[in-house]
């Protein structure tokens, strides 16, 4: 009987989160064309401004990229430049991958978060609403997606370092590698 090593468990309920939260904001795609479509059907056909679903619209729009990026993180659909990776051996990966994140996902993270909390902050703070008539009264919420970016991808780089730690350690097999 096998169990799970305890930072594996923690990685595995990071991958579930970003998962969780990368599939209900794939399903945001659908209200993007419904509401897209609503939005220009009543300005067009109708000559009626629907701000309030057009600013909806662009609050799911941001929370498509934003909430799933993480989620496209963990299944690998980021755009890579692998001409070399592909070429490496699964832990020669595993160790581009741990590099890639502490040199440059989790320093990316760190800046966006510093630089945004004041942002998103200061919004919340006044709960910020709309400059447009007829707009919605959430703002404060839209900004408040930056930071679910943070700390997805903050999360998701933790499973990642914990995953291929173990790779490298020898703990876990290596992906196989395809060539070609």
């Amino acid at each position: 009987m096998s169990t799970t090593p305890p930072l594996l468990g923690i990685a595995q309920a990071f991958n579930a989160v970003n998962a969780a939260l990368g599939r209900a904001c794939a399903w945001l795609t659908l209200f993007l064309v419904l509401g897209t479509a609503v939005v220009v059907v009543l300005r067009y056909g109708f000559g009626i401004g629907a701000t309030a679903l057009q600013e909806l619209v662009m609050y799911a729009h941001a929370l498509v990229f934003m909430g799933a990026a993480a989620w496209t993180l963990q299944r690998g659909g980021h755009v890579r430049v692998d001409i070399f990776y592909q070429k490496f051996s699964g832990r020669r990966q595993a160790l581009v991958e741990i590099l890639g994140n502490l040199l440059f996902l989790l320093p990316f993270c760190l800046f966006l978060g510093w630089n945004s909390w004041d942002y998103v902050t200061a919004s919340w703070s006044t709960l910020e609403k709309s400059g447009e008539s007829g707009g919605l009264a959430f703002v404060y919420l839209q900004k408040t997606i930056i930071l679910v970016l943070v700390v997805s991808l903050v999360l998701q780089s933790l499973a990642e370092l914990i995953r291929y730690g173990y790779i490298l350690a020898g703990k876990l097999p290596a992906p196989e590698v395809k060539h070609g």
